[in-house]
């Protein structure tokens, strides 16, 4: 425990008690030796409820082309059948009043969920890049740690060159 109390006051330069949820959770993973990086999709989406799943799918066919273009085709058709073919007993004639309630009952319904959708996808944004946090900050851990790793290996090498080099130059005063 002392080594990854050493460990954060080296890399993070403050006190394990000030350090926040993320870091703890980084830090334990990086001492366990263990895979911090999740699939963010999948995680996200399995804490989805049904009605922020829905809410997801009609966002998605309603700010679509596919949907722009069928919709555009029921408006004229609309039209059409209630100028063209039915003139004389149209059951929306012209200014289509039923047609504006229908638009306007529509557009009342698919704004919220429009919204709920894009707050969702907020949140979305800011699960990754929370996970985003969490795997840069291991990677800089793990990055930090060898870099000591290997300071310290070259550290022990020099300290047994510096012997040897020692004990060289002493062997040679003796035979000089």
């Amino acid at each position: 425990m002392s080594h990854i109390s050493n460990f954060m006051h080296h890399h993070f330069d403050k006190p394990a008690d000030e350090l926040g949820d993320i870091e703890k959770r980084v830090l334990a993973k990086a001492h366990e030796r263990k895979v911090i990086s999740t699939d963010v999709n999948a995680a996200f989406s399995a804490e989805a409820s049904f009605g922020e799943r829905v809410a997801d799918g009609i966002a998605r066919v309603g700010g679509s082309w596919s949907f722009i273009i069928a919709f555009l085709a029921f408006l004229a058709v609309w039209t059409i059948i209630n100028t063209i073919l039915l003139a004389t007993r149209a059951f929306d004639p012209y200014p289509f009043v039923f047609l504006n309630l229908i638009l306007s009952m529509l557009a009342a319904i698919q704004a919220p969920i429009i919204m709920m959708s894009q707050n969702r996808q907020a949140e979305r944004d800011r699960f990754e890049a929370a996970k985003d946090y969490e795997v840069n900050l291991k990677a800089e851990l793990e990055v930090l740690s060898l870099h000591q790793k290997i300071d310290m290996h070259v550290l022990t090498e020099l300290t047994a060159l510096r012997e040897d080099v020692a004990r060289l130059s002493a062997a040679l005063s003796a035979r000089g």
